[in-house]
């Protein structure tokens, strides 16, 4: 199955040219695919998420030898054509033994993506928008790589002008707390009875 995976992956770079990913050919290793997601290749996969404004390109390499792939058929509309060809793709990856992935991203990977790895530790990504192999094997690769981006993200420095706005914030929001404590135990003075 990693043969025809890479097979496809090798004809995948025609397909490529339409999209907007960057897909750098593998000169010495034909196993392994190397992907350039700018800022707006990963909006237009996580459509909806926040992100950083970072202007930085990420590189992700992913060895395809180290992939589960399988299809299978997809459903929706597409006529007799859907039910005979598999060609929903299903790419799977152990996240735990990638060492093709840093350990810490791996940690980060596992915690953000808990509802898509199965019990023996497996990132499960499916694609049906196609109802071609190579297309829904290729957006299988581009959210692997997204998640692997998302997950190498570092998060930003607060400035000076952050960490002062919050502590303002802060003694602001104490302040009103203390406020309304003082309100209420007057409250509960007013009604208390003295029976002396």
């Amino acid at each position: 199955m990693t043969n025809m995976a890479t097979c496809i992956i090798r004809r995948l770079y025609s397909l490529c040219s339409s999209s907007s990913v960057n897909v750098s050919p593998p000169l010495g290793n034909l196993n392994c695919i190397s992907f350039k997601l700018t800022n707006s290749t990963l909006s237009k996969l996580y459509y909806g998420t926040r992100r950083s404004d970072s202007s930085e390109d990420t590189h992700v390499h992913i060895p395809v030898e180290r992939l589960t792939v399988s299809y299978s058929k997809s459903s929706g509309p597409g006529g007799q054509h859907v039910n005979k060809v598999g060609t929903k793709a299903e790419v799977r990856f152990h996240v735990h033994t990638a060492d093709w992935i840093p350990e810490d991203i791996r940690q980060k990977i596992v915690e953000k993506n808990k509802t898509r790895i199965n019990k023996s530790g497996e990132l499960l990504v499916t694609s049906e928008v196609s109802r071609s192999q190579q297309r829904n094997l290729l957006d299988c690769i581009q959210k692997i790589s997204a998640i692997v981006a998302e997950a190498s993200k570092r998060p930003r420095e607060p400035s000076d002008e952050d960490v002062a706005l919050r502590a303002a914030r802060i003694e602001k929001r104490n302040k009103e707390r203390l406020r309304q404590k003082k309100i209420l135990s007057s409250v509960k003075n007013s009604r208390r009875v003295d029976f002396d």
